[in-house]
């Protein structure tokens, strides 16, 4: 039985007849399965934000919240290491300019005041759901490397630890998460435990049809989702 917020998650969506789910409520959903999302809030106004940065604090990242902007960045809806609350305000103004100039008649949810995480590894937990077997799971290097190298494991959920370990150990730049050249190992036990519970929500969440964890920084002990994609 999931918990009656997850419901109310999907349930907003429908209401609004959204496919699917804004940034802040893919991260909040996977928030509500006890996965490090960063902090993050939903910003109305500028003076919204400004408190919003100073309860995370600094720096931080400001990204568009609107259904006609998927890609944000496209738009010039995202900034990031804003350092300071006259940062924010500024940021908070030049990001509804630029994407009014984007795309006039789109409508502005509000704008996310989320807190920076630091550089480290990044990787990518992901999924699509198989009209005949259902939901699959992926782990892969995130960012711009799942896309490049193709370097990939699956498994068909729900998964084991031990199919959560072998998927880790499966990707061929596996050698990058032991450490090499002065790196340090990442915490592998971390992934695991984001996989297995990634395969917890796509089981009691059927209105998942793909998801897309990505980044999610990895360090030498612990890691941040940074941005995560829900269809439904």
């Amino acid at each position: 039985m999931r918990d009656k917020a997850v419901s109310r998650i999907f349930d907003e969506a429908s209401r609004d007849g959204r496919k699917f789910l804004f940034e802040h409520e893919a991260k909040a959903l996977c928030g509500l399965y006890a996965m490090p999302v960063t902090m993050i809030n939903l910003a109305k106004t500028e003076d919204d934000a400004v408190k919003a940065a100073e309860k995370i604090g600094f720096p931080i990242v400001l990204k568009i919240v609107s259904p006609q902007v998927l890609h944000k960045s496209d738009a010039g809806g995202v900034l990031v290491n804003i350092k300071d609350k006259q940062g924010t305000r500024e940021g908070f103004k030049r990001i509804m300019k630029n994407v009014m100039a984007y795309a006039p008649k789109a409508e502005i949810i509000g704008v996310i005041v989320q807190e920076m995480a630091p550089n480290g590894t990044e990787v990518i937990v992901g999924s699509t759901r198989d009209s005949t077997f259902g939901p699959t799971i992926m782990f892969g290097l995130g960012g711009i490397f799942v896309e490049i190298l193709k370097d990939v494991s699956f498994r068909l959920v729900p998964i084991t630890r031990t199919d959560a370990e072998e998927m880790v150990r499966e990707i061929k730049a596996y050698r990058i998460l032991e450490g090499v050249r002065g790196k340090p190992p990442v915490d592998q036990e971390t992934i695991i435990d984001v996989l297995m519970k990634t395969s917890k929500m796509l089981e009691e969440c059927p209105e998942i049809r793909e998801l897309d964890i990505n980044p999610i920084i990895v360090y030498e002990k612990g890691a941040k989702i940074v941005d995560a994609r829900v269809i439904l």
